[in-house]
């Protein structure tokens, strides 16, 4: 919408009309006395030529508290020179007052978003002066707080004196956005372009992350997209998604692509069906002239957006948040690097609450496997002395990185170390693996398998369809699948342990077990069919195969559940374990299999390659050339 259209929104007379409320912001500011505290509006909505007034008033001011959630732009008050006159308070740590805080010079309340409203609503922290920006007013007196309504409108209502630029470039937008002209005390006209926050820059590291998301997020989910890069890197990842709807406390330019894609539609939100809620925004005027005046976006305060329970009350609510670190437990830091606090708990209790109280929600926490250009693991055996747990270990569901995905709800110690092993950095793991031995994570023979904790390529996941129409997903085994294994093998019946061992073992070691999950995926490849259930999923079936180096031939073998058999599973398994050998530069596969076993004869029998077979004594020798 041009500015030209914009206007027509407004009292075209609004300066003349509350000419008596009107003031240069040098006046404005010079109601401003020693000792108050004042607040400042979030994001790129902070009101930059009050601020500036403030500061060049530095020498007849003291002991001013600032208090904010995150601001982005300059913030003249937080340098060392300004700090007898301007003592900082923030919700979040932005880059902006980082090196302040931690210097010492600052503070930092650690406090869930979703609480900072009814702190300034009951008085606990009251609030004498609030610096905002808005737009101007419509023939009704309402203005706009634009691209930052959060904790801006609580701070507003609860001020002793509330002062606003008065912009228009500022977008109107729409929901529970406004605050009465009267309801605003001093009114300083400007026109200035809204600070801008260009796109995150991503790397393959983060893409890969954002890919893991992706792959969780349902058709007709609702998603939360924290603060940072990462969550930001899943929308490209999303363009093929379906009915997908947004209750989130911020979102940046990398949503429009989602919504022209026409993967964005909120048909299927519980609450706010066919709206983007949301409580601020930042991007580039490409995303302002977007949302003005847009009725598919719905912007409220944080009262409501970070509310647990409403949040909860969105099916399929997706809650994607980041980390700093996380340990081999599951507690989550995220807004500390030992004790030098760096960011802010903001709203990630808020939404892993919400979303994993919703039904068929996911809460997820994503990080990149290490830190320093890669010198550092983000995963750890402990968390870095002093560093703040955001997110408790009971708490803990989804952990995202770029080596894949690991669930911890309900799992126990030990599957969370394997699980969070797994996800780490390839030249960190057995370190952590040996740390985890020692702390009594794990049990001591898990040394054995030390240097073989790693994952699958994720293109070896795929899908088949079986005759009777199910669908069962195809995937590399993992390390924490040793429980899931355990169960397969119990599941069997006596026949068909012995087709697959030819022998009759009634208990397997667990040495044996982990000889199954912990494999290289190169010259030792395990694929497992697995189909959905509620505890998570269940393997119904493995194929392998283990590679002679010498010949170039690898040795194959399967085995399905009995209750799952002649449905076309051992098939499914051996054509992809023919692909992968294949696609490894592997000449053939070789199989041992018994006389009496004629269903594993039938689906090697079936392959399009070159296949002889020798008897000797009761089993079949078979040899299958790939040419």
């Amino acid at each position: 919408m041009t500015v030209a259209m914009k206007k027509k929104l407004w009292d075209k007379n609004w300066e003349k009309k509350y000419s008596s409320q009107i003031l240069t912001a040098e006046e404005a500011v010079s109601k401003i006395r020693s000792g108050q505290r004042v607040f400042i509006g979030t994001g790129c909505a902070q009101p930059l030529r009050l601020v500036k007034a403030l500061c060049a008033r530095q020498r007849d001011l003291a002991d001013i508290e600032i208090i904010h959630l995150l601001t982005h732009g300059e913030a003249p008050y937080a340098s060392k020179e300004l700090c007898n006159t301007f003592h900082i308070n923030s919700f979040f740590i932005a880059p902006n007052v980082r090196n302040i805080i931690q210097e010492g010079l600052g503070d930092y309340t650690p406090i869930f978003l979703s609480d900072i409203p009814e702190l300034l609503n009951s008085g606990k922290l009251p609030v004498d002066v609030v610096l905002i920006q808005v737009t101007p007013p419509d023939e009704y007196g309402r203005c706009s707080l634009g691209v930052s309504v959060d904790i801006v409108k609580s701070a507003a209502e609860n001020a002793y004196m509330v002062i606003a630029e008065v912009n228009p470039n500022m977008p109107r937008t729409l929901g529970n956005s406004m605050l009465n002209i009267h309801d605003i005390d001093i009114l300083v006209p400007v026109d200035a372009p809204i600070i801008e926050m260009p796109p995150f820059p991503t790397d393959e590291t983060t893409q890969r992350i954002g890919e893991y998301i992706a792959a969780l997020i349902e058709d007709g989910s609702t998603i939360e997209f924290g603060i940072g890069r990462i969550p930001q890197s899943v929308f490209p990842f999303l363009k093929n998604k379906k009915n997908l709807g947004v209750h989130t406390e911020m979102f940046t330019d990398a949503i429009i692509d989602a919504i022209e894609s026409g993967a964005i539609n909120g048909s299927q939100k519980t609450l706010d069906r066919e709206k983007i809620v949301a409580s601020f925004c930042m991007g580039t005027k490409k995303l302002y002239d977007y949302i003005d005046n847009n009725p598919m976006f719905s912007f409220h305060p944080t009262e409501y957006v970070n509310n647990p329970f409403i949040i909860s009350r969105q099916n399929k609510q997706v809650a994607i948040n980041v980390a700093l670190e996380v340990d081999l437990t599951g507690q989550v830091c995220a807004d500390s690097i030992g004790t030098m606090f760096y960011s802010g708990i903001g709203g990630q209790i808020d939404f892993n609450r919400g979303a994993a109280a919703s039904r068929n929600g996911k809460a997820i926490i994503a990080l990149p496997s290490t830190a320093k250009n890669g010198t550092i693991s983000r995963i750890k055996t402990k968390l870095n002395p002093g560093a703040g747990v955001v997110t408790t270990r009971g708490d803990v569901h989804y952990i995202v990185t770029e080596y894949g995905v690991a669930y911890l709800h309900g799992k126990s110690v030990q599957e969370r170390a394997i699980a969070l092993i797994s996800i780490a950095h390839p030249k960190f793991r057995e370190q952590l693996l040996r740390e985890a031995i020692e702390a009594r994570y794990l049990h001591a023979d898990f040394a054995a398998v030390e240097g073989k904790i790693t994952v699958g390529p994720p293109e070896n996941r795929t899908t088949c369809i079986l005759n009777d129409g199910t669908e069962v997903l195809l995937r590399s085994i993992r390390p924490t699948d040793e429980p899931l294994m355990r169960e397969l093998f119990y599941a069997l019946s006596q026949e068909t342990i012995y087709y697959r061992f030819m022998s009759q073992i009634k208990v397997i070691p667990r040495k044996q077990i982990q000889d199954f999950v912990f494999i290289d995926h190169r010259k030792d490849i395990a694929i497992v069919a697995t189909v959905p259930e509620a505890h998570g999923e269940d393997i119904i079936g493995v194929g392998r195969y283990y590679l002679d180096e010498k010949t170039n031939f690898a040795e194959v073998a399967f085995v399905v559940r009995d209750d799952w058999q002649n449905k076309g599973i051992g098939t499914a398994l051996f054509n992809r374990l023919s692909i992968l050998a294949r696609q490894n530069g592997i000449s053939g596969l070789t199989a041992e299999v018994l006389v009496a076993n004629k269903a594993m004869q039938r689906v090697l029998e079936k392959t399009p390659f070159k296949i002889s077979s020798k008897l000797n004594q009761d089993a079949y020798s078979y040899k299958i050339e790939f040419t």
